[in-house]
C-alpha cells in the first residue's frame, strides 16, 4: 500500500504518496488548502510526474528502436511505486529504477529521482532523470499538478493567469489526445489570461513555445499561486469540464504530432540523454504571506 511522507515549516505542509512520489496536499499554515483534493467524480489525480512521455502516443504504442511498445497516457512513473531515500522535517525524495516491469514497455536502465522541499512559504518540486544505460535514452518529462479554481476565498471572483514574460504565445490544440500541428492565435493579451471554463470544452490548452519560466496563478492580493520552471519549456492547461479546480502543467515533451510517427525519439520537445548523463527539472509554486 502506498505510503504518505509529510514535510513542514511554519508556513507550508504538504503530504507525498510513495504511489508515483505525487503530492497529495498543500496546504499553508492558516489551514487553507491549495491543492486539488483528487475526487474521483472529477479526476482522482493531484499531481502526479509524467515520465517517459508526456501525452499520449499514437494507439497508445511507441517505437523504440525499432521494436513497438504499449505506452499509456503520460508514461508508468504516475502508477509506480517508488522508494523513499532520504527525508527530513522539510525534504522527502522518492526513487524509482528500472525494473521488470519497466523494461517490458521501456527497454532502459534509468534512475528517477523526485524531491519536494520547503523554502519559507515555497515549495520546490525537482527531478533528477539519470540514463544508467549502454545507449542513449529517448525520453519526456513533465508535471501536472491541479490547484484550487476558485482557489480559497476567492468564489466568484475572475481568476487569472499572467506569464512573468509578457509575451502571447500561440496556442495548439488536441486532435484525439494528439498534438495538431495547427498554431491558433494566442488567448493572451499581455501576458494575461482570464481563465474560462469554456477555454476547456476543446481539452486542454497547450502552448508548445514561449510561455516563460514563470507565472502567477489567481485574483490577486491574499489568493494568488506564482510559480518558476527550470528546464520546462511547454505549458499547458487544463481542466476537466464542470471540476473546481485547473491544472497548470510545465513540460519537456509533449503529447505524439498527430498523423506522425510513433517513434519515441521524435516525438515533440523529447530529450536523448546519453550514457551515465542526468537531467534535472523543477517547479516551485509560493504560496500567499
Amino acid at each position: 500500500m502506498p505510503v504518505l511522507t509529510r514535510i513542514s515549516n511554519p508556513f507550508v505542509t504538504v503530504d507525498v504518496s510513495s504511489l508515483g512520489a505525487e503530492m497529495q496536499s498543500l496546504t499553508s499554515s492558516d489551514g487553507r488548502s491549495w491543492l486539488w483534493n483528487g475526487d474521483p467524480a472529477y479526476w482522482s489525480g493531484r499531481s502526479p510526474l509524467l515520465f517517459p512521455i508526456v501525452g499520449k502516443a499514437p494507439d497508445n504504442r511507441v517505437s523504440i528502436e525499432g521494436k513497438s511498445f504499449e505506452m499509456g497516457q503520460h508514461g508508468f512513473a504516475r502508477r509506480s511505486e517508488f522508494t523513499l531515500s532520504a527525508s527530513n522535517d522539510t525534504m522527502c525524495r522518492f526513487d524509482l529504477k528500472a525494473s521488470e516491469t519497466s523494461r517490458a514497455i521501456y527497454p532502459f536502465e534509468f534512475h528517477l529521482s523526485q524531491t519536494h522541499s520547503l523554502d519559507d512559504r515555497t515549495l520546490i518540486v525537482s527531478t533528477e532523470v539519470r540514463n544508467d544505460d549502454a545507449r542513449p535514452m529517448p525520453f519526456g518529462l513533465g508535471y501536472h499538478p491541479a490547484f484550487l479554481w476558485p482557489l480559497p476565498g476567492a468564489d466568484g471572483k475572475p481568476h487569472r493567469i499572467s506569464l512573468d514574460n509578457g509575451a502571447d504565445p500561440l496556442l495548439a490544440r488536441l486532435h484525439d489526445g494528439l498534438l495538431s500541428s495547427d498554431r491558433l492565435t494566442s488567448p493572451f493579451k499581455g501576458g494575461s489570461l482570464i481563465l474560462d471554463p469554456a477555454d476547456f470544452a476543446a481539452d486542454a490548452m497547450v502552448f508548445p513555445e514561449g510561455a516563460g519560466n514563470g507565472l502567477t496563478y489567481g485574483v490577486g492580493a491574499g489568493a494568488q499561486l506564482k510559480f518558476s520552471f527550470v528546464n520546462l519549456p511547454n505549458l499547458a492547461l487544463w481542466q476537466k469540464p464542470g471540476a473546481p479546480f485547473i491544472c497548470i502543467e510545465p513540460w519537456h515533451g509533449m503529447a505524439a504530432d498527430y498523423g506522425a510517427s510513433n517513434d519515441l525519439a521524435l516525438r515533440p520537445f523529447t530529450l536523448t540523454l546519453p550514457p551515465g548523463e542526468k537531467a534535472y527539472f523543477a517547479f516551485t509554486v509560493e504560496l500567499p504571506g
